[in-house]
This record gives structure tokens, C-alpha cells and sequence, in this order.
């Protein structure tokens, strides 16, 4: 029996990147590798997958490690190094690598495993330096005609979309599925945003609202939560009426029940559902803090703090808006928080309410009253 680090693990090495997993393989049957391993446990359920010492085993696909690197998703991942160091490679694997392509390893990589599109687009995400190969896009429309995508699982789906946003360059996730027209139905509230105006040329930069969110997402990049509030924040804006363009009146409203239902689809954690719809309702004043006035900037602050996305919420602001008004905010905010309610003000309801807000804008009003 042998062992072998395969995929990503081997690609980072070559790249010269520090692997962030180490995945491992073993050539024989599986009875083999518990008798030598007693301590080895199943793990997987419809894949066969064993946990030895923090370390997940699955038997070589295939049963050789030539078929093994021919049935994995990319290329650049079909790549197994042998516990002698001797390194096997899928034919196009290291002229991939270098010249920084994701091709599917086969012609029926992305049938067999239709989320591998979800995941082909998640590595463009994380390697913004390769480019897709146009055999990805030709597999990705003949899974898409045949329809098998969507019965994949959504935590399959979520978990590719929780990986993409850790990204260095989120945006290539949807970008990628935009340009093979993939959205639909996975991630269908951003079906047409590259069809769509950012807004009014006086305030948008950006052509159109799916190169807006993009340049918002990577704006943010490094923080996920941050990175999917930009994603949503403007999925109002899709649903905008075609007589109202390039304007999006009342946008952040539309798109506080597309942002809920995207983090349904997807079984992403409660924490991003409720940060989706916090991006989208609180986006705008966010992004006009500096000329809120006091009550209405304490309002803000009270609903964002409550949701506990302080942190991500500012970035979104601040990248959004291009008028850094975090800074301002989170001063405030911690002006704010040392407000203390006192003892006879306590325990006395919506009254006792009313006065702390009232103390609170006092505070934050003090802030910005110039010395005498």
C-alpha cells in the first residue's frame, strides 16, 4: 500500500505557496489501510474518507493514481506526490501551472461533479493571476442545459461561496459566473447587474452595477463577512424598474428580501442573512453619515451595533461611498456606548429608553461642539 499527498496541498507547494490543507491518499482497499491503521476512523459518509492522526484518507480513485489524477476537478489540482517523493502529474498539470491555467482535468470533469463550476470559479477567486480555459465555460453550459446543477446540495453550493469570499479577489467568483452566464438559479439576484447602470454618471464611476459591487467586494477583500455585504448591498438595484434607470430610488429597501433569500438558497450561517439585510436597508445613510443628523446618525449606530456587525458594516461604508465615514462613526459609536443610564432613570421602561437615547445624542453632540 502506498501514500500520497494529492491536490491542492502538492499545487501550493509547486507554486511555492504554503498549503493550507494536506489532503492524502492510499493506493489498495480500504480494509487494508484500517488493519495497518487500526486507530483510523470513517468520516465520510457518501465518499469513502478516513480521519489517522488530524488527517483525512480517501483510497486512490480509480484504484490507480493515474486515474485518481484523471477524475479530479482542474488540472492544476490532479497532482499526487508519493511518499518517496516521487511526483505524478496529470498531462497538462505543470504547463498549466506555469502559464497559470484552470482547465478541467477531463472532458467530463464538471458532469461528474457539477458543483466543480462553483469551485472553478472560487480558485479564480483565489489565483486572480490564472485564467479560465474556454473548456470550462463549453463543459459549464452543457451541465447547465442538461440541468444536473440544480440538484446539487446548497451547503455544497454555500460552502464554494464562503470560500470564494475569503478570497484575495472575490469578485472573479462572480465575475466568472457571469461571463458563462452561471448565476441562475444558485446565485440568481445578480442575474443582468452587468446589464444594469451603477447609477447616475455624477455619482457612479463604476459602468455598471455588477463591476460597482465588484470593485466593492475586492475593496473589502479580506474580511468574508465585509466581502458578502458588499455583494448584497445593492441588490435592490436589480429589481429597479426600467423606466426609473439610471436612478434607483428606494433600492435599499427592494433589496433586503433578495439579500435574505440569496443566504437561504446558499444555507449560508444565520450571521450573513442577517448581515445581507443590514447591507442592503443601511448602506446609503452609512454611506451620508457625516451629514445625518445626530438623532438619526445615533439611530444608525444603536441598529448596526445591535446586529453585531460593526467591523464589516464601516469597511462596506467606506468603500462604498468613497467618503470614509467609519471613522467618524466608530468615535461615535464609542462615545456613544460609554453613555450610562442613571439610577433614577433605570428600570422604568420605554421612559428609561427614551432618556439614554436622549443622553447618547447629547454625548455624540459634545464630540463635535468646537472649544470655546
Amino acid at each position: 500500500m502506498r501514500q500520497y499527498i494529492v491536490g491542492g496541498a502538492v499545487r501550493d507547494l509547486l507554486l511555492g505557496r504554503v498549503p493550507h490543507d494536506c489532503d492524502m491518499a492510499f493506493s489498495g482497499a480500504p480494509d487494508e489501510f484500517l488493519q495497518k491503521y487500526a486507530r483510523a476512523r470513517k468520516v465520510g459518509r457518501s465518499v469513502e474518507t478516513y480521519l489517522l492522526d488530524g488527517v483525512e484518507y480517501m483510497p486512490l480513485r480509480g484504484g490507480t493514481v493515474d486515474a485518481d489524477l484523471a477524475a479530479r476537478d482542474l488540472t492544476v489540482n490532479a497532482l499526487a506526490l508519493e511518499e518517496n517523493g516521487v511526483l505524478h502529474v496529470h498531462p497538462s498539470a505543470l504547463a498549466d501551472l506555469k502559464t497559470g491555467l484552470l482547465r478541467p482535468a477531463s472532458s467530463t470533469a464538471l458532469r461528474d461533479d457539477p458543483v466543480r463550476i462553483f469551485r472553478t470559479a472560487r480558485f479564480a477567486a483565489q489565483f486572480p493571476e490564472f485564467t479560465v480555459h474556454e473548456t470550462f465555460f463549453q463543459q459549464a453550459h452543457e451541465v447547465f442545459t442538461a440541468g444536473t446543477h440544480l440538484t446539487l446540495p446548497a451547503e455544497r453550493v454555500g460552502r464554494e461561496v464562503l470560500k470564494a469570499l475569503e478570497s484575495p479577489s472575490p469578485s472573479r467568483f462572480l465575475l466568472v459566473l457571469a461571463e458563462g452566464n452561471l448565476l441562475s438559479p444558485w446565485l440568481m439576484e445578480l442575474d443582468g447587474a452587468d446589464a444594469i447602470p451603477a447609477g447616475p454618471a455624477r455619482w457612479h464611476s463604476d459602468t455598471t452595477l455588477l463591476a460597482h459591487i465588484c470593485r466593492v467586494m475586492d475593496a473589502v477583500a479580506g474580511d468574508p463577512l465585509a466581502v458578502w455585504m458588499a455583494l448584497c448591498h445593492d441588490l435592490g438595484k436589480v429589481l429597479t424598474p426600467a423606466e426609473m434607470l439610471p436612478h434607483h430610488y428606494g433600492h435599499e429597501a427592494r433589496g433586503v428580501e433578495p439579500a435574505r433569500q440569496l443566504a437561504l438558497r446558499l444555507a449560508l450561517p444565520a450571521r450573513y442573512a442577517r448581515a445581507g439585510e443590514v447591507a442592503s436597508r443601511e448602506h446609503m445613510k452609512g454611506g451620508i453619515y457625516a451629514t445625518l443628523r445626530t438623532g438619526t446618525r445615533r439611530d444608525l449606530l444603536h441598529r448596526v451595533h445591535s446586529s453585531g456587525l460593526d467591523e464589516p458594516f464601516w469597511k462596506l461604508a467606506d468603500a462604498d461611498s468613497g467618503r470614509q465615514p467609519g471613522a467618524q462613526a466608530r468615535e461615535e459609536l464609542a462615545c456613544m456606548l460609554g453613555v450610562r443610564l442613571p439610577p433614577q432613570w433605570r428600570d422604568r421602561g420605554a421612559v428609561s429608553g427614551e432618556h439614554r437615547r436622549m443622553l447618547q445624542c447629547e454625548a455624540i453632540n459634545a464630540l463635535r461642539r468646537p472649544l470655546p
